[in-house]
């Protein structure tokens, strides 16, 4: 029942992540084995269902790493199902109002706090029903992140971290750097400067600060601002580069491709 991943942010422990896109359970299990904190099951941008983030759930669980799962939105039925798959810690993309924010309160905590489903008897999460007194502990062991990322969100910024039941606030580069004319760059000095800002406002506030980044000189400003669970890399990123790299070193120069923007 124990949210190590939670009791950690609340302890201010730097927690370092890495971002699962690949949408497999074998690809999640190598990840966990790497030896990262936490891992993010990524059901917004890379093609997770409740089946696939089950199985990763469910090979993540044997090592220390902990799961967190991004939904596609803030749908309050979407996250009753996450919840009752196991996920204990979520994070939850494009809010950008309090309101937004005090509706993902109660949509993860059971009646009368919330508006969670009494569905235990079902749930992985409570073992189904084996798990002694679940549904009366369960509440104080689910972590809400919320995502910050685009301009109206970074002006409720403030109201948003004040929010009882938010524990965390994550700012998402790539998105609020498109949304401030930077697409595709998300450490120009603006957008890094509007991050700075951003990260000492949610630490103001008496909040976790996150952040995903894979530039090691962003990651460890980040970290030196106060952030406490960064995420450092994208697996699809990682075994792309890789690949790339492995291929290099047989092609004359200049014949391996492209490379991308993002992340």
């Amino acid at each position: 029942m124990i949210n190590a991943f939670k009791r950690r942010l609340l302890a201010q422990e730097v927690q370092y992540g890495l971002w699962l896109g690949l949408a497999d359970a074998y690809c999640a299990e190598l990840a966990a084995n790497a030896g990262f904190d936490w891992l993010l099951i990524d059901g917004e941008h890379a093609p997770n269902d409740l089946r696939s983030t089950l199985g990763q759930l469910q090979a993540i669980a044997p090592y220390a790493a902990q799961p967190i799962v991004r939904p596609v939105c803030g749908d309050a039925a979407l996250i009753k199902q996450l919840l009752d798959l196991g996920a204990q810690t979520l994070l939850v993309p494009m809010v950008e109002t309090a309101d937004q924010a005090k509706a993902l309160v109660r949509a993860v905590r059971y009646p009368p706090a919330g508006i969670r489903g009494m569905g235990s008897g079902l749930a992985r999460a409570s073992r189904w029903n084996s798990v002694e007194g679940y549904v009366h502990q369960a509440d104080e062991q689910i972590c809400l992140l919320v995502q910050v990322e685009s301009l109206e969100g970074l002006a409720n910024l403030e109201l948003i971290a004040a929010v009882e039941g938010v524990d965390g606030v994550f700012i998402g580069p790539a998105d609020l750097s498109a949304a401030m004319g930077y697409r595709g760059n998300p450490g120009h000095p603006a957008v890094v400067s509007a991050i700075d800002d951003a990260i000492g406002q949610i630490v103001k506030a008496g909040k976790a600060a996150g952040v995903l980044t894979a530039d090691e000189g962003l990651a460890k400003r980040y970290r030196a601002l106060g952030a406490t669970f960064v995420a450092v890399g994208v697996d699809t990123a990682v075994l792309m580069r890789g690949l790339k790299g492995l291929i290099g070193q047989f092609r004359a120069e200049g014949e391996a491709g492209g490379t991308g923007a993002g992340y």
